[in-house]
């Protein structure tokens, strides 16, 4: 009688060696960038023409040099980061309804809506263009001599042409507007997926007890649903604070009117682009990431909260 023991396959350490690429391509291209990022932000280490200053250890220096007031009395990384939560919230707002409203329109049995896949595809299209080709684009339709001050004028509206992109509501609304444009489609999508992964048969059942819509909507679809709302929340939230490449290219680069639409990461880029400035550019993306983690964990927390 063998005695001897047949060995079993491990499914574990094959799992275990399946996923050591991603983990060193995370290490390489992630993490180490990451933890860098925040060395550097604790050194002077910047470019002065030909000379290259540092790097030298200042400690929390670059984040005082962030945090103080300037000779108007304003903090810079504040008033930029309120520039960026406002325009973020004037296009999220209108996306996330318009969103939500094309999603439960495409998900209704009772319409039962022909050609979806085309009308899905022609929403997503504009997140599929340049955000820069789309904000020169922007740039010459509201120019002083554009389509947009013609048409006005066309109609009577205006006597004299109006330069949309020097008046700061305008302006924010210009970006606030490209934003919604590119992003909407990919709303929707999220939330058509969200909604048809809720069980038919509650939809059914509450028809047959003669429930209306307003209450199937409020008492089904939107608690179900609130997961993907939470992650589609936060990650355009995310997404928003990055905001750089639309107001950039609108604003050419200095946020105008009067740094109205100008941001934080354009704050970041200046840093990078210009005097090479590593440590004040690292003292940036710091307090970027903290401001971004704050707020991503109150909102799930607050969403996601129990009734």
């Amino acid at each position: 009688m063998d005695n001897k023991k047949k060995k079993s396959i491990s499914y574990a350490k094959w799992g275990y060696i399946f996923i050591i690429p991603f983990f060193v391509v995370y290490f390489i291209f992630a993490l180490y960038p990451t933890l860098l990022t925040v060395y550097n932000s604790f050194f002077e280490n910047y470019r002065e023409g030909l000379v290259q200053v540092g790097p030298n250890f200042v400690g929390l220096q670059n984040y005082i040099d962030l945090l103080t007031p300037g000779k108007d009395g304003t903090i810079g990384i504040v008033r930029y980061f309120g520039n960026t939560m406002i325009m973020w919230i004037i296009g999220s707002v209108p996306q996330f309804v318009f969103a939500l409203l094309l999603a439960l329109v495409f998900t209704s049995a009772r319409l039962k809506i022909k050609g979806q896949g085309v009308m899905k595809s022609v929403i997503y299209m504009p997140n599929m263009i340049m955000a820069a080709a789309f904000s020169m684009l922007f740039f010459s339709v509201f120019s002083t001599v554009g389509p947009a001050n013609q048409i006005l004028a066309a109609m009577g509206i205006l006597d004299k042409p109006i330069d949309f992109i020097s008046i700061k509501t305008s302006a924010r609304g210009l970006v606030a507007f490209m934003n919604f444009l590119m992003w909407f489609g990919n709303t929707t999508i999220m939330l058509i997926a969200g909604i048809q992964g809720i069980d038919e048969s509650l939809f059914e059942s509450a028809r047959i007890d003669g429930a209306k819509s307003t209450r199937v909507f409020f008492d089904i679809t939107l608690p179900l649903l609130r997961p993907i709302l939470i992650y589609v929340f936060i990650t355009s939230m995310i997404g928003g604070l990055r905001m750089f490449d639309v107001p950039q290219v609108l604003s050419k680069g200095i946020g105008m009117p009067d740094r109205s639409t100008f941001t934080v990461v354009m704050l970041l880029n200046n840093y990078l682009g210009g005097s090479k400035n590593y440590g004040m550019a690292g003292a940036v993306s710091v307090l970027l990431f903290i401001v971004t983690a704050i707020l991503s964990i109150f909102v799930f927390k607050y969403l996601n909260k129990k009734e």
